[in-house]
């Protein structure tokens, strides 16, 4: 400290406590674009559709459900996660198909679509939090180190949440050749982080950038941003719709359901495969996350309205981020596939699978879990014939689990 310290302006010292962690606030020319934004209304960014983006409902409710003791039991795996031990060698040969999913954990997938090799929301740190210390720990460990991956041609983030935005995965990836494809915003935290602003692809909703043979669009989501207690909304979310000469894939991100999954379907589908959050869901912020049963009602508007591609459920197995029991996201996405007669992969972390091929559909995760209350399903039994899938707040999930 020195003398004039006492004379700086209160932001200005905050700003200065704000540790790499946090990332950095977009400036400059950056922010002017943001401005400039058709979503950025009133000094944030807006969702296509109304959305609240705190939790609603009794905080005293909620933390009792939280931290019940048998409630908090359910929400970890009873045992250690299956990772898939050989990932490597099976990464080795190139897709037979031309397209190659493998799951990382969470968000985290690695695509490998017409010769080019795509890494989604890459997260190898321990934990998602800004501190070393406290915060969600993942529950398995990754499937493979970072640096044995290989070279990445393209790094998409969806937006810049904890669990999706890794400071020291980017800079690991920072020291390599890959492009970073990110929505407006965002890149703000690559550049403090170490990535040079030439390898960034910055993008709006439904702006599009073309990384060789590849391109990726941002599209809309359903979502919010922030990575301190003061969120200014001025880093943007989004989802991603990526088109290979042969093959397309889509990549949800954060999102709750909205009627805008049919625009997506009907501008860049169908698809091959998409990769869609179906956990961290709960009554308490309805608007943001989805259930699996709106999961499933995203991918088939994504699909034009019919069964169609692969569903990979992404955003669940890896951290204890919401109330819901552990296994509970696989077996109603499960539940809900079985239902539509939707095609669905369920592999292990870690396990490569092409959609054209054999499927991994084995329920890998019940061996860990106790079993399931499973009220969605007389949510459906009691839905009147053709109705779409019942919304979260039709179900009382912490109560009746």
């Amino acid at each position: 400290m020195t003398g004039a310290d006492h004379l700086l302006p209160l932001r200005t010292k905050l700003r200065s406590l704000r540790t790499a962690p946090f990332g950095a606030d977009p400036a400059g020319a950056r922010m002017e674009r943001i401005r400039r934004s058709p979503h950025f209304v009133d000094g944030s960014f807006q969702n296509p559709v109304g959305a609240r983006i705190r939790p609603s409902g009794s905080t005293v409710e909620f933390a009792k459900t939280y931290f019940q003791k048998e409630q908090r039991a359910h929400r970890t795996p009873n045992g250690n996660v299956p990772v898939h031990p050989t990932t490597l060698a099976d990464l080795a040969a190139p897709p037979v198909s031309g397209l190659r999913l493998t799951w990382m954990g969470h968000s985290s997938v690695l695509a490998e679509i017409d010769g080019s090799r795509v890494l989604f929301d890459p997260v190898w740190g321990e934990r998602c939090s800004p501190f070393p210390f406290a915060g969600p720990k993942r529950l398995h460990p990754t499937p493979v180190p970072l640096a044995a991956l290989g070279p990445v041609d393209v790094v998409v983030i969806s937006h810049d949440h904890y669990d999706h935005l890794d400071l020291p995965t980017i800079r690991a990836l920072a020291g390599t050749d890959t492009v970073f494809a990110v929505p407006l915003g965002v890149g703000a935290h690559l550049e403090r982080w170490g990535v040079p602003a030439d390898r960034l692809r910055e993008l709006d909703w439904n702006e599009t950038t073309t990384v060789g043979g590849l391109r990726l669009t941002a599209t809309p989501a359903r979502h919010f941003c922030g990575r301190g207690l003061r969120n200014q909304q001025h880093t943007l979310w989004a989802s991603w719709a990526v088109a290979g000469p042969e093959h397309r894939i889509y990549h949800s991100g954060d999102t709750g359901y909205f009627p805008g999954f049919r625009d997506i379907g009907a501008e860049h589908g169908p698809f091959d495969a998409t990769m869609i959050q179906i956990g961290a869901y709960s009554e308490y912020w309805p608007d943001i996350h989805m259930t699996p049963a709106e999961g499933m009602r995203a991918h088939l508007d994504l699909q034009g309205g019919s069964p169609h591609g692969v569903l990979l459920p992404i955003h669940w197995g890896t951290f204890n981020l919401a109330p819901h029991a552990w296994a509970e996201p696989a077996e109603w996405t499960k539940d809900a596939g079985d239902e539509a007669d939707q095609p669905l992969a369920f592999p292990r972390p870690g396990e490569p699978f092409e959609p054209a091929g054999i499927l991994p559909v084995e329920p890998w995760w019940r061996p860990l879990s106790p079993a399931l209350a499973r009220p969605w399903r007389l949510a459906a039994d009691q839905a009147p014939a053709g109705s779409a899938p019942a919304a979260r707040g039709d179900l009382d999930l912490a109560g009746e689990r």
